[in-house]
């Protein structure tokens, strides 16, 4: 019988795909088609954090080499390095967040993430769904990258941005691309900002989004702190000694917004 005969027939294991080969020492080659088709993706809708990575991965290139030398100019930027504390896991260490004391930045945080919901693995997964391999990748660079992606909502509290709505956002974006020279960032604040002239038919956005960049620009380079003593140190304090001014531009929006009855961007 046929079924008989195949049954004979010699088997072929069948091996998985090998893992993709990543060079992390090489700036990655700019996909300014990627980067638009997510790009369309998050301003039609702004909750979709993937799409975010995916303008990351297509435009950054070279910026975490960058940053990463940078911050080994500094003794304490040196040292950072060279612990390669995973601000994930650090992050997500409740214990330690309920030990930070009250007016603090980790006290803050931690209220955040039990209002909102989200953590800091949760941040994680998000930027490994498409499986790209980076998170398998060992080397400075990804280790550095991963740190820029784990103290985003750290720089949320820092600034006054909140994470809740799309002008939020927004404007930590600017401020983002002003601090890290990342295209992605400029990229998503571009575009947002264009869209938001066509959805309020005013500036008002416009001027916050403005003021988040200078802002990033004025403030001391974030990348460069240690994080586990930076969540123990009171906020305001922590606010004057970074020199984030506040954010008066974006507050205005925010009226603004809530008198249109506009809930995203």
């Amino acid at each position: 019988m046929a079924t008989q005969a195949i049954d004979t027939l010699p088997r072929t294991k069948v091996e998985a795909a090998p893992a993709p080969v990543i060079n992390a020492g090489l700036p990655m080659k700019r996909d300014w088609r990627a980067a638009f088709t997510a790009l369309r993706k998050l301003m039609a809708n702004g909750d979709d954090t993937v799409q975010v990575f995916r303008i990351m991965r297509a435009l950054n290139a070279d910026t975490s080499h960058k940053n990463y030398r940078r911050l080994l100019t500094s003794v304490e930027g040196g040292r950072i390095a060279y612990r390669r504390v995973n601000l994930a896991e650090r992050f997500s260490d409740r214990a330690w967040l309920d030990s930070l004391p009250e007016g603090s930045v980790g006290a803050h945080y931690r209220a955040f993430l039990d209002r909102t919901g989200f953590s800091a693995m949760g941040l994680a997964d998000i930027s490994y769904q498409d499986g790209t391999g980076w998170e398998q990748a060992e080397h400075p660079h990804v280790w550095f990258g991963q740190r820029e992606r784990d103290i985003h909502d750290i720089w949320h509290i820092l600034t006054g941005y909140t994470a809740e709505e799309h002008l939020g956002e927004l404007c930590l974006v600017a401020f983002s691309y002003a601090q890290t020279k990342g295209l992605g960032w400029g990229a998503i604040a571009l575009a947002g900002a264009l869209k938001s002239i066509r959805v309020t038919k005013s500036l008002k956005v416009v001027r916050a989004v403005i003021e988040g960049y200078r802002h990033g620009k004025q403030a001391k380079w974030l990348n460069a702190e240690d994080y586990e003593i930076l969540l123990a140190e009171p906020l305001e304090a922590a606010r004057r000694r970074l020199n984030i001014l506040p954010a008066i531009k974006y507050h205005e929006a925010q009226i603004h917004l809530d008198q249109m009855g506009v809930q995203a961007i």
